[in-house]
């Protein structure tokens, strides 16, 4: 008797080409069902039968490669040859007992491995440290006591978007709701009503700290609680930041022992592989080459390679290619993975309006408290709508918390610079509380130990948003001075992961809190830089020699046009703080006690001012800002990019001038808009529709005379509508 490999061989070749080729359709499909889909990949077009038998038995086994096979034969109509199959599959049946006994017993250790994983598991993600700061793991929570449901919804495209991530956030946090299909976490690898095809490989998109990561915790949290998702056996998280630490070769089943060291006793993980689960979390931080068009193809479990053609064949379905795949990423970097290696794309966006709530009364004890801060952060639009974003409601939490607890009504944030600033001071008395000791509860000091420590981060900050750099190693570090033995004095601002690769060295590795801590910082850097050391580093660095002044409206305005040249709008916000820092009602807080020791933004501008030039301090203050004003105005006005005007509005707003917004609203008001637009007026309107609080039904573009330009720019207002026409 044939040995089944040889029996599906001899079947298949005397399939022809075309016949072959149609067969493979059902294969790469996945419409048998019980049987999981081959990859696309692993099955091309030029692929003869010996290929497809091999790609076959490594995928269902001898057994029930022979099974799909007459499934299939039957299904295109080849009878006959269905017929001679099943007849020798008969004579295959004397081992069926045998068989059985074996699939039992399979079974059994699989449960066995599923228990002791879930075990180790659980005690891994159920504590939440928020803010992901690693270095104060003794104030984490319970990640069920604060865990609020995340809105995930299906679909999305590959399309790259050229807008800084919050900019996104904001002009698309209504409408597109209600046009998106939701999907419960638990739920992503599995088919919704009306669809048929098998889920193996699930990419999740989501802008930073809106909760890609917190969703993965969550996912394995209810799994190892046996929740959820019982039938995987085994979830091995494979996070990318980690993964670059990979210098050397390794084996699949090498690199998976590391992260889950129960599966040392696992001979067969092929065996295994259709009960697994490999998250890999965070791809737009690897720094691994993902190539997929030049890597070679790589099968093998037990053969060491690199870390890129690991990653690029796990995607591929060329290892442990019944294995079920979970990647997140950033939008951006989601377009690496192409579309035929994905089954589902999901996209988190954050918390709903009730979310927010849900979660400041589940973080925020005081009851009281916590109503005063749902209710003051509705009245801040641009506050509201970040809070889209997970980490930005702990962000919030933490300002608003400890200003509403004593501070008087002029000191509660209005601003997202305003907000970052008191962020800034907080974080610091917890770091000095910490390690000095004391009560630095209500701190609004900034010692000179803390400016400078905190300049050092802010050089950091701007050197690596220029290189598009969201985690850092100590390399980095070095070149701004900062010491990496005493990494724990930035700890409140900087997170810090430190691994150790197979016990023989190991690398630390650094990020800020958050994408907006890093653009705050920044700001900061080119701020004091001018202000206090008399230097302009967004063009120079090196202070300007002799004695002429480098005026902060020049550094504003070069800041604007760095801004706009962006293809990716990446200095977007970086350009809304430094803006807003240039209003000393923002910069009090971080102002040293006595003029002769000034505080981290040294010398403001008033406060250097008025030390040399007491009289007219107030007047070269305002013009400052005037000419900045003007700049923004002028800039509103000729830009040709759309969604770039949005951003400098947003700039006026962190100025506090509303002018632009308020005028046009006025006439539209009175009715005085009947005339023809300008160019500003149609931005002002798209960024006052983007803004509602209300979800607009009927967006019709006639109803306005405007330009072709102004036109381009009432467009933006559609994402904030139901309907258009």
């Amino acid at each position: 008797m044939a040995d089944p490999l040889t029996l599906l061989l001899s079947t298949l070749e005397d399939l022809l080409p075309k016949e072959l080729k149609k067969f493979g359709l059902y294969l790469t499909e996945g419409t048998v069902e019980g049987f999981p889909r081959i990859p696309r990949g692993r099955l091309p077009p030029e692929s003869d039968a010996t290929h497809f038998a091999r790609q076959m038995t490594e995928m269902y086994g001898g057994e029930g490669s022979l099974k799909i096979t007459l499934h299939i034969l039957r299904e295109i109509n080849h009878n006959e040859l269905a017929e001679r199959l099943e007849i020798k599959l008969q004579s295959l049946q004397i081992n069926e007992h045998s068989l059985l006994s074996d699939e039992l017993h399979f079974s059994d250790k699989c449960t066995s491995l599923q228990r002791i994983l879930q075990s180790d598991m659980k005690i891994k993600v159920q504590k939440l440290v928020e803010g992901g700061n690693m270095a104060c793991k003794d104030h984490s929570i319970s990640l069920n006591d604060v865990y609020v449901e995340l809105y995930i919804t299906e679909g999305g495209t590959g399309d790259i978007n050229d807008q800084h991530e919050v900019r996104q956030l904001e002009v698309t946090h209504q409408a597109k709701r209600h046009r998106d299909t939701p999907i419960q976490c638990a739920d992503i690898f599995k088919c919704l009503p009306g669809q048929t095809k098998e889920i193996t490989t699930v990419l999740t998109k989501g802008i930073a700290g809106i909760g890609k990561t917190f969703s993965v915790h969550k996912f394995i949290l209810d799994w190892a609680e046996q929740k959820t998702n019982n039938d995987i056996a085994v979830v091995v998280s494979l996070p990318f930041r980690d993964l670059n630490q990979k210098k050397t070769h390794h084996s699949l089943k090498d690199l998976l022992c590391i992260y889950s060291p129960q599966l040392q006793n696992v001979d067969n993980l092929q065996g295994i592989a259709s009960r697994m689960l490999i998250i890999m979390d965070g791809l737009d931080e690897c720094r691994h080459p993902l190539d997929f068009q030049n890597a070679p193809w790589w099968s093998d479990v037990s053969m060491p390679t690199s870390i890129d053609v690991l990653l690029t064949n796990l995607i591929r379905g060329n290892l442990l290619s019944s294995a079920l795949i979970w990647i997140t990423s950033r939008p951006a970097a989601a377009s690496q993975i192409p579309s035929e290696y994905v089954d589902r794309v999901t996209e988190v966006q954050g918390f709903g309006d009730s979310q927010k709530e849900e979660y400041f009364r589940k973080r925020i004890r005081d009851e009281g408290i916590a109503s005063r801060i749902v209710a003051y952060i509705k009245t801040i639009r641009t506050i509201f709508i970040m809070c889209h974003i997970p980490l930005f409601c702990w962000i919030a939490a933490t300002v608003f918390e400890s200003t509403f607890d004593d501070a008087k009504p002029d000191e509660v944030p209005k601003t997202l610079t305003e907000m970052y600033t008191h962020f800034l001071t907080v974080q610091m008395g917890v770091k000095n509380k910490k390690y000095k000791g004391g009560n630095y509860k209500h701190q609004k000091v900034i010692s000179s130990s803390d400016k400078k420590m905190i300049l050092k981060l802010g050089k950091l900050a701007y050197n690596q948003l220029g290189k598009s750099n969201l985690i850092f190693y100590e390399g980095d570090l070095q070149e701004c001075d900062i010491d990496i033995r005493k990494t724990e004095d930035y700890s409140s601002l900087c997170t810090e992961v430190f691994k150790v690769e197979d016990g023989l060295h190991s690398e630390r590795i650094f990020s800020f809190v958050h994408l907006t801590i890093q653009e705050f910082l920044a700001a900061v850097y080119v701020h004091v830089s001018c202000v206090q050391n008399n230097m302009d580093v967004i063009v120079l660095h090196s202070p300007v020699k002799g004695k002429e002044q480098v005026k902060l409206s020049d550094v504003h305005q070069k800041a604007v046009e760095k801004a706009l040249q962006s293809p990716n709008g990446h200095y977007d916000l970086f350009l809304r703080f430094l803006l807003g820092l240039s209003r000393d009602s923002k910069q009090t807080f971080l102002q040293s006690p006595t003029v002769e020791q000034p505080g981290l933004l040294g010398r403001s501008i008033n406060a250097l001012l008025k030390l040399n030039f007491p009289q007219e301090a107030n007047t070269i203050s305002t013009q400052c800002v005037d000419q900045t004003v003007n700049v923004i105005m002028e800039k509103i006005t000729s830009c040709t990019a759309p969604e770039r005007t949005i951003n400098l509005i947003h700039c006026l707003s962190e100025l506090k001038d509303n002018s632009l917004v308020t005028g046009t609203m006025k006439e539209l008001v009175t009715g005085k808009l009947s005339r023809t637009l300008l160019e500003a007026e149609c931005s002002a309107l798209a960024y006052v529709a983007l803004m509602s609080s209300e979800v607009l039904e009927v967006f019709d573009l006639k109803t306005f005379k405007t330009s072709a330009a102004g036109q381009q720019r009432l467009l933006c207002m559609l994402k904030a509508f139901k309907h258009a026409r």
